[in-house]
Formats: C-alpha cells, sequence, structure tokens
C-alpha cells in the first residue's frame, strides 16, 4: 500500500470524506492538518527606494503589513495594514512574491506598490519610525524582513519552469 496504491480501508475513508459537508471535512482537516499563519506585506516603492517602518514588535527595520485576520482576503489585509501602519491609501494589485517559512508554518503575500511621487507618511499604530532605502541598503532588517527581501529578490529573477520527470518504472 501506499499513496500511489492506497488500501481499502483508505480507499473508502477517502470516499466516505468526499460525501462529508464543507463544514464537518473543513473541521476534520484542521485537526488533523497543520495550520499557518498567513501574512500581507507591502514592498512600497518610490524612486529607487522602498519605505521601511520601526515597529515595536519587531527588532529592526520592516516593511508593512501583518497577519491576516480571519475571513479576511490578504490584498484586503494589505490595504488596511498599510493604511494602519503609515496613513497611506493603496490598492493591492497582484500578488508579486510568497514566501513560506515551515518552521514557523507562516506564509507570507507580499504585495509591490508603486508611487508616482513620494508619499507623506504618517507613522500609526505599532510603526514609530518611518523612512526610505534602497532595497540592499535597508540597515538591521530583522529576520522575518530578510526572509521577505529574500523572496522578492527571487522574484525579479527569471522564472525557473518546472519538468516533467522521466517515470520511476
Amino acid at each position: 500500500m501506499s499513496a500511489q496504491q492506497p488500501g481499502l480501508l483508505r480507499r473508502v475513508g477517502l470516499r466516505a470524506f468526499r460525501l462529508l459537508p464543507a463544514g464537518p471535512s473543513h473541521a476534520i482537516i484542521r485537526v488533523a492538518a497543520p495550520t499557518f499563519s498567513m501574512g500581507a506585506v507591502a514592498l512600497i516603492e518610490y524612486d529607487g527606494r522602498i519605505l521601511a517602518l520601526r515597529q515595536d514588535h519587531r527588532t529592526g527595520w520592516s516593511l508593512p503589513g501583518g497577519l491576516v485576520d480571519k475571513g479576511e482576503q490578504p490584498d484586503e489585509a494589505v490595504v488596511r495594514e498599510v493604511a494602519e501602519e503609515t496613513g497611506l491609501r493603496v490598492t493591492a494589485g497582484d500578488v508579486f512574491a510568497c514566501v513560506v517559512d515551515p518552521d514557523v508554518r507562516h506564509i507570507d503575500m507580499i504585495y509591490r506598490v508603486r508611487c508616482d511621487t513620494e508619499p507623506e507618511v504618517a507613522v500609526a499604530s505599532e510603526a514609530r519610525a518611518a523612512s526610505w532605502f534602497a532595497v540592499h541598503e535597508l540597515p538591521d532588517p530583522d529576520k522575518p524582513t530578510m526572509r521577505i527581501l529574500r523572496a522578492v529578490e527571487a522574484a525579479h529573477s527569471e522564472r525557473a519552469p518546472g519538468r516533467v520527470l522521466a517515470s520511476a518504472s
């Protein structure tokens, strides 16, 4: 027995699971599967620089953003978080990059926001300072921000497509 050739008990269990309504089936998945938290982060760019914040709950400079609330979409969360922390009204656009940290079971959805003119930032909420930096010159970024910046750098490089591999048989 394997995932490719499941045994009778597994096949029966999968068929029974398929018949469950959405509520109970989702509850089973939440209990049986690991859960992840999700963040939504804005890479706000102006004149070759990005907006970084000093925040009470971070040890270094970080990007505007925060956790996605229950029932909220990541694009809604990033718009809300940017407004709360910087006073800026933005649109999210499409997801620019995504980073998964399996060690802490966290996913960050990264949105790229471009500015035509330098916006006036009014720090609020947990943010206590804001400044503009070149991406590679961000001083003292905290660990989650470094992980996000690596994902941003990877998003700028050419994407490698997957390949179909020869079968094992």
